[in-house]
């Protein structure tokens, strides 16, 4: 709705785990040095954990698109699945026809083909699981065995595993133990301090067209990294409302007004201290104040 407002070519700050706006921050490019790096050693877990937010799905993207070409990738998003369902799931990733026909003894034995197929003409294959905090606890058992699958000299499978920190939790039980001694490399994502989330903003809108002055001023940049916690998502959800708010009253940079709207309309964040003026609005009013400018625009 604002993008002609403030010539974008596309919206900054949506929640869709868009490479392009990929920054580089340090927590976000070590992460994937150290999964490169594990997995140009063949090794057989890695373990990503990070909070809610914190951009896990756009660096298992990110890792998908800058694998080395020699890497062979299956890579499950939702692995909330029950063991058969998870090695159909692989099974079909790796091209595997008729997976979701077999009897899991003779699926088991083509997976086992297909990795030894893509091996021998010097494949590695990785799969990779977003969310793996939801796997059911007999297929955190099952990926297990499938990093049984080995040569003398190398893994056939390596797995990645992208997680909230609830996975950790649930290793920590005694009866995950071997798989736990099984992750050689693990991270934990942080979230973005004041400088960062700054240059994540200004990012985004660089890539998204915008060539104007700054919309934030230093201390606005200071109250969303506070209230969001440096948390990506968060200071996407704000800026995109505070954009909002700002093409709705016809202005460009936002103010302290803007910001404290943003922030009583989003549950997800807490304001711990006031700007000093009353909020008198609802937290709908972003919403009401665009419905003004929709039919207004009818008109």
């Amino acid at each position: 709705m604002y993008l002609y407002h403030y010539g974008l070519s596309e919206l900054p700050f949506t929640l869709t785990p868009n490479t392009n706006f990929y920054l580089g921050l340090q927590p976000h490019d070590e992460a994937l040095d150290v999964l490169l790096v594990a997995l140009k050693n063949g090794e057989g877990f890695i373990k990503v954990i990070g909070e809610v937010g914190t951009g896990k799905t756009l660096i298992c993207r990110k890792l998908l698109n800058d694998i080395p070409e020699h890497f062979v990738t299956a890579y499950i998003p939702n692995p909330y699945l029950k063991p058969d369902e998870l090695r159909r799931a692989l099974a079909t990733e790796l091209g595997i026809k008729q997976a979701q026909r077999m009897n899991v003894n003779l699926l088991s034995e083509r997976i086992q083909k297909r990795l030894l197929e893509l091996h021998s003409k010097g494949h590695s294959v990785v799969l990779i699981l977003d969310e793996a905090q939801a796997l059911p606890e007999e297929s955190l058992e099952a990926l297990r065995l499938f990093t049984n699958l080995e040569t003398e000299t190398r893994k056939l499978l390596q797995v990645v595993l992208f997680a909230q920190p609830e996975l950790d939790l649930r290793l920590n039980e005694n009866k995950f133990r071997q798989l736990k001694q099984r992750i050689t490399f693990a991270y934990k994502l942080r979230t973005m301090d004041r400088n960062e989330v700054q240059h994540y903003i200004e990012h985004r809108l660089k890539i998204a067209g915008y060539k104007g002055q700054s919309l934030f001023s230093e201390s606005l940049y200071k109250r969303i990294a506070k209230v969001s916690c440096g948390t990506p998502r968060l200071v996407n959800v704000l800026c995109h409302k505070i954009l909002m708010l700002c093409y709705g009253q016809g202005k460009y940079a936002a103010s302290a007004k803007d910001v404290a709207l943003a922030i009583k309309d989003t549950e997800s964040v807490k304001e711990s201290r006031r700007f000093g003026w009353p909020l008198l609005v609802s937290g709908s009013a972003i919403i009401t104040m665009m419905s003004m400018v929709y039919f207004e625009v009818l008109r």
